[in-house]
């Protein structure tokens, strides 16, 4: 009986979106689902719906389609700008902090372009870094997935 009731609420949650998503759009996604049903072929059934969402699921291939610009996924284009500010922060960890901490350096100038921070608002972005400095640096030993995710958020708050 727990095993139907497993499947049961497997097929809800992977029939939610499929449901949900407004007539015309691609329901399943992208990965392999999408690469097998492309340009919408499986838009018409909702049984073919669900084997391409349970294929886009499968061995995670959606979220690698969605990373690398696969399987009929479109890459953000934030994903390679936050790869290089990964490398530039994992190589220049002590010195970015120093930086950050004084509002101004090369550092944080580097950080600036990486993410496309316009010049003229670049002023706001170091004082915005230098204030959330306890935000982006909470322990002596923290990570630098830590400090790229706190960075960016900064810097989506403007």
């Amino acid at each position: 009986m727990k095993k139907i009731l497993f499947v049961a609420a497997l097929v809800l949650v992977l029939a939610a979106p499929a449901i949900a998503a407004p007539p015309g759009q691609l329901n399943y996604g992208c990965g392999l689902g999408a690469t097998v049903f492309k340009d919408g072929g499986a838009n018409d059934s909702i049984l073919l719906q669900l084997v391409a969402t349970f294929l886009n699921g499968l061995c995670g291939n959606g979220t690698f389609g969605i990373s690398s610009g696969t399987s009929e996924c479109a890459k953000p284009k934030n994903v390679a700008g936050n790869e290089r500010l990964n490398e530039f922060a994992y190589k220049n960890l002590d010195d970015l902090a120093r930086d950050i901490a004084a509002g101004q350096g090369e550092t944080v100038t580097t950080v600036a372009v990486l993410l496309d921070v316009p010049v003229e608002s670049r002023p706001a972005f170091y004082k915005n870094l230098q204030a959330g400095f306890p935000e982006i640096f909470p322990t002596p030993t923290t990570d630098t997935a830590h400090v790229v995710d706190a960075i960016t958020k900064i810097a989506a708050r403007g």
